[in-house]
């Protein structure tokens, strides 16, 4: 999520040279450069905020904490599958590596299958459930990003601010703490939108 990027915009002014003919006629009054122009300079009050603490579970965007463990008690069922197939793949693999030299080689042949078809169906079970986890936590973190954006603008309206540069997405070589606005901010936003705030089932 991109909070401010900052652009300085640098002006050239044009110099009109103008030349005057030598000769013995009288000469011509040269035309009058024209005043130069007044380029109003906005006033600016700039602001750093750090957006990496946003996600901090304690102290960060009580919304984020709350949507994550919306997610991940969704995705619950799925890694408890895929954890218990890892349990029968990894049984199963030691089960070779100690009868290998002493059981019947049918029998060894068969779990080498089993073993095959099961680190397949992980393999596929683990992709699907990354790209269904990922998609759904596209859906319900946007409406977060797109709230923390609005509030964000409004925050800085009503002090003021009209420049907001993100620490944790631009590199900053020096800031003063009197213009990190990150704390005050989360508390603001944590006031206004709690975290028990409905989430849209998939």
């Amino acid at each position: 999520m991109k909070i401010a990027r900052f652009f300085a915009a640098v002006a050239a002014l044009t110099v009109a040279a103008f030349c005057v003919s030598a000769q013995t006629k009288p000469a011509t009054p040269a035309p009058q450069p024209a005043a130069p122009q007044t380029v109003a300079v906005p006033d600016s009050k700039m602001a750093m905020i750090y957006s990496d603490a946003f996600l901090d579970p304690k102290t960060g965007i009580a919304r984020f904490t709350s949507l994550l463990g919306t997610l991940n008690r969704e995705f619950q069922p799925r890694q408890a599958e895929l954890t218990a197939l890892q349990t029968k793949i990894n049984t199963l693999t030691k089960e070779i590596e100690d009868t290998q030299t002493v059981a019947d080689p049918n029998t060894i042949r068969t779990k080498r299958d089993q073993l095959a078809a099961m680190t397949t169906e992980l393999k596929r079970k683990s992709e699907d459930a990354e790209a269904a986890y990922g998609k759904r936590r596209q859906d319900i973190f946007m409406p977060l990003q797109q709230d923390i954006g609005k509030a964000l603008e409004a925050f800085a309206k009503a002090r003021g601010i009209t420049v907001i540069v993100d620490g944790s997405q631009v590199p900053v070589v020096y800031a003063a703490d009197s213009i990190d606005i990150t704390r005050a901010f989360i508390n603001d936003f944590n006031s206004k939108n709690p975290a028990t705030a409905s989430v849209a089932q998939p």
